[in-house]
């Protein structure tokens, strides 16, 4: 994949829930950009055809990952050292959620496995990560939250709430550990036009649902990767030098 700019040239980054979406399409950004990149994901068939489209001169490679687990992350963060020398990026992308519905009908097991993978997730990347990033001199953590996070409704209460997590600890970090030179910030996406649109809304996706859905939305569009990508790649570079404990929302003004 030919490079196109030079923006992230000479860093490395880990990019978790890689293979798709968002994640997807901020590894493509950052490679474009002259990143080295770890595509990390549950899916390694996926996460691995991700990263042979960006190898560019050894400039990417594949990881399966399972974010609720420490091993994993020390092992990823050993990979991009042993590999390259250091690690600069880590985008807590991963994520997931359960069907739109009332509350009473959210099961023990989807609440534990929301705040596994949305919130612990990112506990453990902090043990990890924040040690190699201090030998460094700093670096850039970018957790994915959600508009949900600041604008929460009915009937992703426990999702919205993990999100709300993620925005919360990514202040408290950006706080602590900006004297390392450490920035984190959060990105609060909006639904994007993948196959979640039932889960996240809770009625069928059909091009009707969607109208009514978009109506709601003032610059008249679902999220795409390529948004979130952007923003990214603006707190990933040195463009973002001076920004540190954002929430920074990429929802078309669906919050306002």
């Amino acid at each position: 994949m030919a490079g196109q700019g030079s923006r992230l040239e000479g860093k490395v980054a880990l990019i978790t829930g890689g293979a798709s979406g968002f994640g997807k399409a901020i590894a493509i950004r950052f490679a474009q950009e002259g990143c080295s990149v770890i595509v990390a994901d549950l899916n390694d068939s996926g996460a691995e055809e991700v990263a042979k489209s960006l190898d560019v001169g050894s400039k990417a490679q594949s990881f399966k990952m399972d974010v609720t687990q420490a091993d994993h992350w020390t092992e990823a963060v050993k990979r991009a050292v042993d590999t390259w020398g250091r690690l600069d990026i880590v985008v807590n992308n991963a994520g997931t959620t359960y069907k739109n519905k009332p509350t009473l009908e959210v099961t023990s097991a989807e609440f534990d496995r929301v705040f596994n993978v949305n919130v612990k997730s990112i506990y453990l990347s902090v043990l990890a990560v924040v040690p190699q990033l201090q030998k460094n001199g700093g670096g850039s953590i970018i957790n994915i939250s959600s508009i949900g996070s600041v604008r929460p409704r009915p009937g992703l209460v426990w999702y919205n709430a993990s999100k709300g997590a993620v925005t919360n600890a990514t202040k408290g970090l950006a706080a602590e550990y900006g004297a390392d030179n450490i920035r984190v910030n959060a990105i609060a996406p909006l639904l994007s036009g993948t196959g979640l649109f039932e889960s996240f809304v809770g009625v069928p996706d059909t091009p009707e649902n969607r109208e009514k859905f978009v109506a709601n939305v003032p610059l008249g569009r679902l999220t795409e990767p390529k948004d979130i990508a952007n923003t990214a790649l603006f707190l990933a570079s040195d463009e973002g030098a001076f920004i540190t404990g954002t929430n920074i929302e990429v929802d078309g003004g669906r919050g306002v």
